[in-house]
């Protein structure tokens, strides 16, 4: 294995390196809440042992679906003689699905960048750097907890020089509410130049129907779940990628415009033959395979992946074996070289 700091060096043969982030950017940090699987698998519904169920009948482990759905069912149980309470049954779970999806996040994340030392955000946005810097790359995070974007938005650390970064993620004031608490998706001709990407959608992002808001710390300093409840009261749920299969999240994905538009900015960078890209702490698991398989289908030549720990261990071995795989997929005219770096010494958060 390389160290980070020798495939950073290695990877200054190209033009751009562009960063792909997964779960391990996020244990890094804080091991104890930041573990794989989706929010549906850490909810808790043991006060509500009925609603897992609402969930198997819709196919789905996507909370929004299945609260607009009770809501829509509730509106029409009348219509076709559904039972005296029915409607109200059903009105009372989509509310219990809403509490559960607001605590859910809550445990599962910092409430405030200040539960974060300034030393951590620091070494992150030297991390950062070597991608968002002069090397003029861009991040692709498949994460949908807020610390990139706490991380971005932090100030540089005053005794070292200013780290210039491009942190443009496509999200501006909104025309009619300038001053609101909140930004807006600025669309296809923003996003063209926008650096960062939550391909997976974030806990920031939230649908309000006509547009797509980015809740931001810096206007309201709210904690995440006090932003959480309030937006979900009003009907507007956050934006993320939870389903479990690939295939359901390239179904989801292509429906959304914001992520659409994310994924045809990685699989156009993919296409650019003297650019490189970082895979760091993803597992290169087949859910998501809906991205990974652009990888070797793209033009680039060389793909630099994260290992943590022994990489004899039989989930390293897989990784790589995965990660070989993508090569395999391309075309003779467009090899694909793959390195292996060690995730540790990158030392992401110090």
């Amino acid at each position: 294995m390389l160290s980070f700091q020798d495939a950073i060096k290695d990877s200054t043969q190209f033009s751009k390196r562009h960063l792909i982030l997964g779960n391990g950017f996020s244990i890094a940090l804080r091991p104890d809440i930041f573990h794989y699987g989706s929010l549906f698998q850490r909810a808790d519904f043991s006060s509500h042992p009925e609603l897992p169920k609402v969930f198997e009948a819709l196919g789905t482990q996507d909370f929004e679906l299945a609260i607009r759905s009770l809501e829509s069912g509730a509106a029409l149980a009348p219509i076709y003689g559904g039972a005296a309470g029915v409607s109200a049954a059903m009105l009372a779970d989509a509310a219990a699905l809403k509490e559960i999806l607001v605590e859910t996040i809550a445990a599962n994340h910092p409430d405030i960048p200040g539960d974060i030392s300034h030393d951590k955000f620091w070494a992150c946005r030297a991390f950062l750097h070597l991608f968002l810097g002069p090397n003029d790359g861009q991040i692709f995070t498949l994460n949908y907890d807020l610390l990139l974007y706490w991380a971005l938005m932090h100030e540089d650390n005053p005794f070292r020089p200013k780290l210039d970064m491009t942190t443009n993620d496509g999200f501006g004031n909104d025309e009619d509410d300038p001053t609101a608490d909140y930004v807006v998706w600025q669309g296809e001709t923003a996003a063209h130049s926008a650096k960062v990407h939550f391909l997976h959608g974030a806990l920031h992002l939230f649908d309000a129907g006509t547009e797509l808001q980015k809740y931001t710390w810096v206007r309201t300093n709210a904690r995440l779940v006090d932003q959480a409840r309030s937006a979900i009261g009003s009907n507007k749920f956050p934006l993320f990628v939870s389903e479990g299969t690939s295939k359901q999240k390239r179904a989801k994905i292509r429906h959304n415009a914001y992520l659409y538009q994310g994924l045809k900015q990685l699989v156009a960078n993919t296409q650019q033959p003297k650019v490189c890209f970082f895979i760091h702490g993803h597992s290169l698991a087949e859910n998501d395979d809906h991205l990974l398989k652009r990888l070797g289908a793209g033009r680039f030549q060389k793909l630099y992946v994260s290992l943590f720990g022994d990489p004899a261990s039989p989930t390293n071995r897989e990784i790589i074996a995965r990660a070989n795989a993508l090569s395999l997929l391309r075309r003779p005219s467009s090899p694909l070289k793959v390195e292996f770096y060690d995730a540790a010494s990158a030392k992401v958060w110090g």
